[in-house]
């Protein structure tokens, strides 16, 4: 075994590092080190959040913040993470299910404007108006043709929301095709989580291809100056909800601001779509 520094052996005699010990007598120290310093890390990092919700809160500022990516990319638990301690009265999480009837008979953005925040609201898409750009010409769920209206339309959209006064931050969380099958077999033997396991879940391998197609075409066309993408590469969980974090706490000029905090964690991984 490595020789540890004393950070090493500081965070493995914090109360964390001495809970997982005591939790589990099988884990290894390396990952005992690993989970208390992203849990460390994680805490600082939403102590600079809840310092950007104060801003928004008490300067009228309108955020929204969408999340895309393949199925088990990771969205919702970097969600879950970033909203795990600000004040549930000022934030939203919007995961929209599949349109009615009426809906269908509306103008596509239509749904997603009666979601956008209010001043000194952040609200937080667990998947948003970009479903048409891939998932619904993936699996048939729109026309050619409507696809291609929402594709010709989405940048103006985006401009005027912007112009409106709402600051847009797009993630996309991109992962392998080995780690989606491994989390789709993670998913689908776990009692608490095979519920998320959809007929569209069912597909993804299948259409990986297809899926990457679509993908590349939306970057091509919406990556703007005014809504850029920022794509996070989410194999590895913990360091892609702390690479979210840090992007959103860098791109809000909130203040007071400690730059010190926001450090952007460099790690290359490879493989991920």
């Amino acid at each position: 075994m490595a020789k540890l520094s004393t950070k090493d052996l500081k965070y493995l005699n914090s109360k964390n590092g001495l809970k997982l010990f005591l939790g589990d007598e099988e884990i290894e120290i390396s990952k005992v080190i690993k989970t208390v310093k992203y849990e460390t890390r994680l805490k600082t990092l939403q102590e600079e959040l809840i310092k950007l919700q104060h801003w928004v809160t008490n300067n009228d500022e309108k955020i929204v913040v969408i999340f895309e990516g393949r199925d088990a990319a990771g969205k919702g638990g970097a969600i879950r993470r970033i909203t795990q301690h600000l004040n549930p009265r000022e934030f939203r999480v919007v995961a929209l299910p599949k349109p009615t009837d009426e809906e269908v008979g509306q103008w596509y953005f239509q749904r997603y404007i009666n979601q956008l925040p209010r001043e000194g609201k952040i609200v937080f898409f667990d998947r948003s108006w970009y479903n048409r750009a891939v998932v619904e010409p993936v699996n048939g769920f729109c026309t050619e043709e409507e696809y291609k209206t929402f594709m010709n339309q989405v940048n103006e959209f985006e401009r005027m929301i912007s112009e409106s006064g709402i600051r847009l931050i797009k993630f996309y969380f991109s992962i392998s095709k080995d780690e989606q099958i491994k989390r789709f077999e993670d998913i689908k033997t776990s009692p608490q989580k095979k519920w998320k396991y959809s007929s569209v879940d069912q597909k993804a391998i299948e259409f990986w291809d297809k899926y990457t197609d679509y993908k590349n075409k939306m970057f091509e066309k919406t990556n703007t100056i005014i809504a850029p993408w920022i794509i996070v590469k989410a194999n590895r969980k913990m360091k892609a909800r702390i690479e979210a974090i840090e992007h959103i706490l860098d791109i809000i000029p909130y203040d007071p601001k400690d730059k010190s905090v926001i450090e952007h964690i460099e790690i290359e991984e490879k493989g991920e779509n």
